[in-house]
């Protein structure tokens, strides 16, 4: 008899239908995503080598940069200094023979993006 007195009293606490955690519909995560280049373009233009490219996401001011490169040999650098009003940046390097460029766009010191242009084989 106790023992069915018992079950009698716990039923409610042990029955399946209860929510498990508080509160129930927890609140919305906004992410913060960090810097990104969003969109980069390499073209040629007679003798030189045009890089256009955009940043998006939450960032500090400062510098992006990048690092030229023929095959595997660098050739130049560049930077420019971005903030929230700027985000575009462009970039050019005289560059006459054809070859297999690479540009490396670096921010604060972090690799986010390296865009290619093959005229040759590399």
């Amino acid at each position: 008899m106790r023992a069915l007195v018992l079950c009698v009293l716990l039923a409610p606490a042990l029955s399946a239908c209860r929510y498990n955690f508080v509160p129930l519909i927890p609140p919305q995560i906004e992410p913060e995503l960090p810097a990104r280049v969003t969109q980069a373009t390499l073209t040629r233009d007679g003798e030189t080598l045009r890089l256009q490219a955009q940043v998006d996401g939450r960032f500090e001011p400062g510098y992006l940069s990048v690092a030229w490169f023929n095959g595997s040999a660098p050739i130049g650098t560049d930077s420019v200094y971005l903030d929230a009003a700027q985000r575009r940046a462009a970039f050019s390097l005289r560059a006459p023979e054809k070859g297999a460029y690479r540009a490396v766009l670096s921010f604060g010191g972090t690799v986010l993006r390296q865009v290619e242009l093959y005229e040759v084989e590399p």
